[in-house]
Parts: structure tokens; sequence; C-alpha cells
């Protein structure tokens, strides 16, 4: 990542800036968070206040994908890893959390997730952020290196 003054460079997980970093770990927080919503919701299956009235409707097959709430768990995820890396030094970008929130409350009430889903989406993508910022090693879905691009996951063995 770079801006046109350089302000936020990040060419290889070594020689980032400390926003760069930050803001490759809410990438990767993001894929993270997704994946695993996109996992549970097929596990569970749950009706859509909009498919049904029912919020005990789960297992009800393919078509069903209420929970957990994607997009707030996406919302929460991307968020996440900034509260945390910038909380001391500027307390005001808690006012970020006010994202997942607004998409969770919009999300209830046009009838596309149950207040549970929404919980649940907010939990997952913090977890997810959480997870993330806590890392040391990152990126873990990106690297440009000086002579390659790596995609994927990274790991290492001793």
């Amino acid at each position: 990542m770079a801006s046109g003054r350089g302000k936020i460079s990040c060419f290889s997980s070594t020689q980032c800036s400390r926003l760069g970093r930050t803001l490759w770990k809410s990438i990767d927080a993001t894929l993270a968070g997704g994946l695993a919503a996109e996992g549970l919701k097929r596990v569970f299956a749950r009706a859509r206040p909009s498919q049904s009235s029912n919020p005990d409707q789960w297992f009800q097959g393919s078509g069903h994908d209420s929970f957990p709430s994607g997009e707030v768990t996406v919302t929460s995820a991307i968020v996440t890893p900034l509260v945390l890396e910038y909380r001391h030094d500027h307390p005001a970008i808690y006012a970020l959390e006010l994202l997942p929130l607004y998409d969770a409350v919009a999300r209830v009430k046009v009838h596309g997730h149950w207040q549970s889903d929404v919980v649940a989406g907010f939990a997952l993508g913090t977890a997810a952020g959480y997870f993330m910022q806590r890392r040391e090693r990152t990126p873990l879905v990106l690297s440009v290196m000086p002579n390659y691009i790596y995609v994927g996951l990274r790991a290492q063995f001793h």
C-alpha cells in the first residue's frame, strides 16, 4: 500500500508504517471474519425475518443464511484493528465502533437479520480483528516483496 505522499507505505511486512501495518491487519481480519461467517451461515442455515416470522427456524437448508450477519462481521473486523492500535493515542477512534452498530440496526430494521444474528456478527468480527491485531507477522493475505508477490496463507514450520 502506498499513498501519493508516502504517509501510508507498506511494500513488505518488514517495511510497513504503523498505519500501513494496521490497515493490512484490517484486511486480514475482514477475510478471516468473512470466511468464518460464511461457514457458520452454511452450518446454521437460519431463516431470515423476511423468510419467516419465527426466529427459531434453524437448519432450514440452502437459501437460509441469516446467522451470523456477514455485513456486521466484516464491518466489525475492519474497525477493530484500527481501534485497538490507536485507542491510547486518539480516544476518538472509538467512534468507529458506531459503524458496525449502525449496520446492525439497519440490518434488523430492513428485516435482513434477527437481533441475535447481528450480535453474533459483531462478536465474530471483533474476535477476528482482535486476533489479527495481536499477530506479530502480517500480512496474512498478501505480501509484496522486492522480487515477488505472495498471495495466500503464510506459515513456517521448524
